[in-house]
């Protein structure tokens, strides 16, 4: 048996490592088989020699990743301590000793999982990239980032984000406003997410959006419905199509031949999460059999396992994926010959 003791930089550091909870701290006495005492800016570990040295790479790990800026949450200290149970501490290392870094205005963004680092180094090389995989992984909200990252650094002009508005003919019709009116709730998500990464007042800036009558100007950043984009040539832009599950084949190819000079794309969507109807076929899951071997063309892919929400929402996901293989249930509906 060996004791040990790590210092940090102050009590307040410390405690944010682990979320403040006694019951992490729990969690990784549990999984590493040592015992943990923390007090003011230290943390005393005991136990054999090779579970002490687990633990102190934990948190040395954990130390890192906030020195680059990341905000350890619950659910990202159960998804990290998840890694260290399983063995993977090698993935762990591989992401914070060699960190990909997105700094904003109002925060900087540090992926979460090696899948999340993986897809941002495929986003800064490749013309266009398809993220692919369950909800709560971060593929719109890592795209976004590095969309508004390259729009910081002048590398691209503009920033378009668009989403296809399935019930359009169906109950938009009912909403009361203007077409973009009816149109917002669907967009919302991605308002969320700049606001998140900018603030309100530089978001709305760069939206174009005046706070009184809502108008558009000077925009650097265009949220619009997937409609909008057909008959464009979009050059020196950085674009992004979220929930592409739920275009057609004809609308996707629309999209991906918009592409001009001097830009990228970034298609996100949930292969599980189809609204279309019941007779059309999705656009997504027909690009991945179309576009598989041009090289600029990139598909990578999340799994239950990068989600970075509560670790509820991975259970989830599993328990769903689990039902669907016993009892065929959410098999495609749409048929489209190869």
């Amino acid at each position: 048996m060996i004791e040990e003791t790590l210092f940090f930089q102050s009590p307040r550091f410390l405690s944010e490592l682990y979320c403040g909870l006694e019951e992490n701290l729990a969690g990784v006495e549990s999984v590493t088989g040592t015992r943990i005492v923390s007090r003011d800016d230290w943390l005393k570990i005991s136990g054999e020699e090779d579970q002490v040295a687990r633990a102190r790479e934990f948190f040395q790990l954990l130390e890192q990743a906030k020195r680059q800026g990341m905000r350890i949450a619950r659910s990202d200290f159960r998804n990290m301590l998840g890694l260290v149970e399983s063995g993977a501490m090698e993935e762990m290392r591989d992401l914070f000793q060699n960190p990909v870094q997105i700094e904003l205005r109002s925060k900087s963004i540090v992926p979460k999982s090696l899948n999340q680092k993986r897809y941002l180094q495929s986003i800064a090389k490749r013309d266009i990239v398809f993220g692919i995989g369950p909800a709560g992984t971060g593929k719109t909200y890592l795209a976004v980032a590095a969309a508004l990252k390259s729009l910081m650094d002048e590398q691209v002009e503009r920033v378009i984000l668009t989403r296809p508005a399935v019930e359009a003919g169906e109950a938009l019709g009912f909403l009361p406003g203007d077409l973009t009116e009816k149109i917002q709730p669907y967009l919302l998500p991605l308002y969320d997410a700049i606001y998140d990464m900018m603030g309100r007042v530089e978001g709305r800036r760069l939206i174009g959006l005046d706070a009184d009558r809502k108008e558009e100007r000077n925009t650097k950043i265009e949220i619009a419905p997937l409609a909008y984009m057909r008959g464009r040539t979009l050059s020196n832009a950085f674009v992004i199509l979220d929930e592409a599950q739920n275009t057609t084949p004809e609308q996707m190819m629309m999209f991906l031949t918009r592409l001009g000079d001097g830009s990228r794309m970034v298609i996100t969507g949930d292969k599980t999460q189809i609204d279309l109807p019941r007779h059309k076929y999705s656009g997504l899951k027909e690009a991945e059999k179309v576009l598989v071997n041009i090289p600029d063309v990139a598909f990578h892919y999340f799994e239950g396992k990068d989600v970075v929400r509560n670790p509820i929402v991975q259970q989830i996901i599993d328990a769903y994926a689990r039902y669907e293989a016993r009892t065929g249930a959410h098999q495609p509906r749409e048929v489209r010959p190869d």
